[in-house]
């Protein structure tokens, strides 16, 4: 039985003799008028643009990378150099976005400690600006460089350190079967440590932020006013809450993080190899943006509870005697305060710092984040 069309060589073979404008010189008046619809010239313009900024973009990240390369030469994975690339990479990811978002996270901690005090964030932003300018709306910024930037230096070093530490203890065939408890159990040891490297600067910024006017002229001068009256311990007295607040964030952060990320590259044609270094930081972002809500989700009653404690917690009172005290004049719904700022916050900045930390390892000729085998399985 002979087909109901004609197959592709012939239709390919025959169309230039019936084409209306196969040998034209000039368009047909069987085209449309592209003068009349010029939204699709503007749309072909807006793709090739893109296509045109992607591909610098590539060639700038190539050169970055050959000229980073060609000083330190080639890391191998799960070196001392490795660990050291990984731990700066943190530190960029963190100490920067956070400082970023400064005006975010003052609104945040005052509505924390005052639900009152503001009715929108945009009112807050505006109040604060007509008493203190825009430095106010950054009050607080210098504690959440140094201490967000010594945190994610810990964070990210110690992550990739214990990720590869627990996958072989486990050995190859258990890091593969639970490579999730291997992501769990390697976040909580690193945040762990990673708090204690933050808490001095936490207390500072909490108490920039939350008492007005600002008592401190700056991080060292914070530091010095507390310890002089509270002595170091004082630096210390938020140190459980904040663990109970980062351990489980980073745990849902990086687990989730490489589980969102691995579910990308299997939903996608080819492996993650097959993408440019360009795409992989987009996957990266992606996967960063959609865990950093679930972050925030996971963390925020803690959160509150560290800005409500570093502001009005009394000198000796016992940690859970101030929670109680707390919890007794918020209740339940006064932990959700400032939610949804929170969410917006985290999103962007879980985001924005897994592309900074993958494209600093791609400049430094490291393989991104997820979406391949675990560590174990790897090899030198």
């Amino acid at each position: 039985m002979s087909p109901l069309h004609p197959d592709r060589d012939t239709v390919q073979a025959q169309a230039p003799k019936y084409s209306a404008y196969a040998n034209a010189s000039k368009p047909s008046p069987y085209l449309a008028r592209t003068d009349l619809y010029s939204a699709w010239s503007v749309v072909d313009d807006a793709k090739d643009k893109a296509k045109q900024v992607g591909h610098e973009a590539a060639k700038e990240l190539e050169k970055a990378g050959a000229k980073a390369q060609a000083k330190t030469g080639k890391i191998a994975l799960y070196s001392g150099q490795y660990y050291a690339a990984c731990t700066f990479g943190g530190l960029l990811a963190c100490g920067l976005t956070h400082a970023a978002v400064t005006p975010l996270d003052l609104i945040k901690t005052r509505r924390q400690v005052d639900s009152k005090l503001y009715t929108s964030n945009v009112q807050g932003w505006g109040k604060i600006y007509r008493g203190e300018g825009v430095r106010g709306i950054f009050t607080g910024w210098s504690p959440t460089l140094f201490g967000y930037s010594a945190q994610g230096a810990f964070k990210y070093g110690w992550y990739e350190y214990f990720k590869k530490t627990y996958s072989d203890l486990a050995g190859e065939e258990n890091a593969r079967k639970h490579k999730t408890a291997v992501f769990l159990a390697a976040s909580a040891s690193a945040e762990f440590l990673a708090d204690i490297a933050l808490c001095p600067f936490e207390a500072v910024k909490v108490r920039m932020q939350g008492t007005m006017p600002n008592p401190y002229k700056g991080t060292v001068h914070g530091i010095n006013s507390i310890v002089a009256k509270e002595g170091i311990a004082g630096l210390y007295k938020g140190i459980y809450p904040l663990w109970g607040r980062q351990i489980p964030y980073t745990m849902m952060k990086f687990a989730s993080f490489e589980t969102i990320v691995e579910m990308i590259y299997d939903r996608m044609p080819g492996q993650k190899s097959d993408y440019s270094k360009a795409g992989q930081t987009g996957v990266s972002f992606t996967g960063g943006y959609l865990a950093g809500i679930l972050c925030a989700v996971v963390s925020h009653p803690a959160d509150v509870m560290v800005s409500k404690l570093n502001s009005n917690r009394q000198a000796g009172e016992a940690v859970g005697a101030a929670v109680g005290r707390i919890y007794k004049d918020i209740g339940f719904s006064g932990l959700w305060n400032g939610l949804p700022m929170r969410i917006v916050m985290i999103g962007t900045l879980t985001g924005l710092q897994w592309t900074i930390y993958d494209y600093f390892k791609i400049v430094m000729g490291l393989p991104t984040t997820g979406g391949g085998p675990p560590p174990a399985a790897e090899k030198k």
